[in-house]
């Protein structure tokens, strides 16, 4: 569905013609406008929509609304006169079309099938909203549908009734999100969508732009702002339960990429029950400066119902050799960053203790299993679905674990043996970040009786050592045994929110001092390149310190 930020209303319209006046004449009024909202099914995005809407820098007093909701199965009949009894005395003009009885059209396979009297049903009242237009004497209708039909969706349609003609343009940047991608990082590549006016629009949206819009009919792309968010369609078979998961994903991606959606404040929502989906904890590592980064990933469990409880990050800026030397840290000899061959930063150190906190609160409650979180995730569509299905296969099959990563970067390229009878799960191999896991009771004994803090590394490099898949043999050699049972979810269910190279990329570990430096000054370290999106594959030999080739072209960012 099209869900609209705050979006510059009057600038749209002034792509379709021309308003201004010569100076010394008097200006005219902002056009009039009917907006026609088309609901059917749409509980769930519905208060977004609304909320998108109550926004709009425009006036209301040139705007009316032709509303119309029929075949309803939810409660958007009831929300649609929840919002127009709250706001209608506030547009120029409300025309309210409901059909209260819920049914299904002939021949519909499911609440999402649109069948050929569906089609013909949405033709009829377009033309309603359309001749309601003429008689009001607006000079622009916008067709807006809260119900996606499968056909190219990123695009608004605009009719002008003074000039008689037709209008389409884009009303938001589209970023394609599918299962047909298998990778977590699939989700990212569609940033492309963002470096043109046409890229990242889907073939069939360019086919009908390029050669099947009628003659006459005036096209207008407009990629440079975010003018609102498209949720992804379902398959005719699928249900309500299936757009909701699709439009809880849109709901995270604005959090992370902003502007955030908000609901309306005069629509009642559905109350949202929380839980910790079967783990005895849920922990969020979370610096206390970076609040932001602490609101939204409450937000996006709060969006997906999982119940997370906020663990105060240790942080490093606030660490000197002396708090070091009464926790017992002592770096790990010889330790050196594979990339950029510098020490421990602080605030590594930091991220390590925050993980080995949590590691002793699991084994001193005796805590069965967790998930753990840092508060820079992104999460992949249905996460909690997909997690949950995962665990329950995993209890299934009786398979014993330790550790399951949810979000990492696999580093070598050789292909990761798949569990027997599990296809979402592989036995990891050497991997970074920490982002994302699951813990049982088992692995949090292991890791803590490795003593960890008397010959410190990044927590990243110290859990690869922990199931002796990290190459290099020296490190390895300080740790025994090396038997943590580690998986990962294939394909992954998480990854960062941002790389290194992105604008709103930020890192409290590579921007740090190194951990034995007390002067208090910050070094960004770039020769690092574990932040980076793409693999890097070059850590062969005993040493796993060679530096690395020239980035491949796909890391350029």
């Amino acid at each position: 569905m099209p869900v609209a930020p705050a979006a510059p209303l009057f600038q749209l319209l002034l792509l379709l013609g021309p308003w201004s006046q010569a100076a010394g004449v008097v200006e005219p009024p902002l056009p009039a406008v009917v907006l026609t909202i088309l609901a059917r099914n749409a509980e769930h995005s519905l208060p977004h929509y609304l909320g998108a809407l109550e926004r709009l820098d425009y006036p209301r007093a040139r705007l009316a609304l032709w509303c119309a909701t029929d075949h309803n199965t939810d409660n958007s009949t009831q929300m649609l006169q929840e919002w127009l009894a709250a706001v209608r005395d506030d547009y120029a003009a409300v025309v309210w079309r409901p059909e209260g009885e819920p049914r299904s059209y002939p021949d519909e396979e499911g609440p999402k099938h649109w069948t050929k009297e569906r089609h013909q049903f949405l033709m009829e009242l377009k033309q309603e909203a359309l001749t309601f237009a003429r008689d009001w004497g607006a000079d622009y209708i916008l067709q807006l549908r809260l119900s996606l039909a499968p056909i190219p969706e990123p695009v608004l349609q605009t009719r002008s009734l003074v000039q008689k003609q037709t209008y389409w343009f884009t009303v938001c940047r589209y970023r394609q999100h599918s299962d047909q991608q298998p990778d977590a990082e699939a989700s990212h590549r569609a940033g492309a969508a963002r470096r043109g006016p046409d890229a990242g629009l889907p073939d069939l949206l360019l086919q009908f732009l390029v050669r099947d819009h009628a003659p006459g009919v005036t096209v207008h792309v407009c990629n440079e702002h975010r003018y609102g968010y498209m949720n992804v369609p379902v398959k005719s078979h699928q249900g309500l339960e299936d757009e909701k998961v699709n439009f809880i994903h849109l709901i995270l991606e604005a959090l992370v990429d902003g502007p955030p959606m908000r609901a309306s404040v005069h629509v009642s929502r559905p109350p949202k029950r929380p839980s910790k989906m079967g783990f005895d904890e849920v922990f969020v590592i979370s610096l206390a400066r970076r609040p932001d980064r602490r609101e939204r990933m409450l937000s996006s469990l709060w969006e997906m119902e999982i119940s997370g409880r906020v663990v105060e990050a240790v942080d490093g800026r606030t660490l000197n050799s002396s708090i070091m030397r009464s926790l017992g840290v002592d770096l790990l000899p010889g330790y050196q960053d594979p990339y950029s061959g510098r020490t421990l930063t602080k605030g590594e150190v930091g991220c390590f203790l925050s993980h080995y906190s949590i590691w002793e609160e699991v084994a001193a409650r005796g805590l069965a299993q967790v998930l753990v979180f840092e508060d820079d995730v992104r999460f992949e569509s249905n996460f909690r679905g997909r997690l949950e299905r995962l665990m329950e296969e995993v209890e299934a099959e009786k398979l014993p674990w330790d550790l399951i990563y949810l979000g990492r970067k696999q580093v070598n390229p050789e292909e990761e043996a798949a569990v027997e009878r599990l296809p979402q799960l592989v036995v990891a191999g050497y991997s970074y970040w920490t982002l994302a896991y699951v813990l049982s009771l088992a692995g949090a004994h292991k890791l803590l009786a490795s003593q960890p803090l008397r010959r410190m590394l990044p927590v990243d490099e110290f859990l690869p050592i922990m199931f002796d898949r990290h190459p290099n043999e020296q490190y390895k050699a300080h740790f025994w045994p090396r038997d943590l049972r580690a998986f990962s979810a294939r394909p992954l269910l998480a990854a960062p929110t941002h790389y290194a190279g992105d604008a709103e990329w930020l890192s409290d570990t590579e921007t740090s001092s190194p951990w034995d430096d007390d002067s208090g000054r910050i070094i960004s370290w770039s020769g690092s390149h574990k932040t980076l999106r793409g693999p890097r594959l070059d850590l062969a030999g005993s040493s796993g310190h060679s530096l690395p080739p020239p980035p491949h072209p796909r890391d350029e960012l």
